[in-house]
């Protein structure tokens, strides 16, 4: 496998997982100017070093900052990520919504009444509905999910 394609799949790796720094070119260390293990593409490892050097004392914070392209704000995210969780607290989070935002209690317990009506509305129907009652849009699938963890765990959305 040649050098080129061996970085262009751990480039995508990185993408896929989060965690490639956009702005390489910034890190300024040393340690990741001459190709090796140190690869300034990767953000857990640059966010590593950084703090690593300035905990060695070999830096201080603004320093060791600047050195990796990064700013104060994130050495510090950074040291407490690491404290609290080690090197996995370095990857970050899958972004968007942790759950249902939009379909409350209430707006499930009413997308429930509409359904035992007896009127056989669909998914689609009950989002409309519940776009004109609360003024929320919901897709039609996200209804039926709702409904369903609703039905499982008793009524309680």
């Amino acid at each position: 496998m040649t050098r080129s394609r061996v970085r262009d799949s751990k480039e995508a790796a990185l993408a896929r997982s989060r965690t490639l720094n956009p702005r390489p070119e910034a890190v300024l260390d040393e340690g990741f100017a001459e190709p090796g293990f140190f690869d300034p593409r990767d953000m857990v490892q640059v966010k590593y070093e950084m703090v690593r050097k300035a905990r060695s004392r070999q830096a201080s914070v603004s320093q060791a900052a600047a050195d990796f392209g990064l700013s104060r704000p994130s050495f510090y995210a950074a040291a407490r990520a690491l404290d609290g969780e080690g090197l996995a607290g370095l990857v970050p989070a899958r972004p968007g919504p942790r759950r249902a935002h939009k379909l409350t209690g209430e707006v499930v317990a009413f997308a429930e009444a509409l359904k035992q009506d007896g009127t056989g509305l669909s998914s689609r129907a009950l989002a409309d509905a519940i776009a004109e009652r609360f003024g929320v849009r919901v897709h039609a699938r996200s209804v039926e999910r709702a409904l369903a963890r609703a039905s499982k765990s008793g009524g309680r959305p």
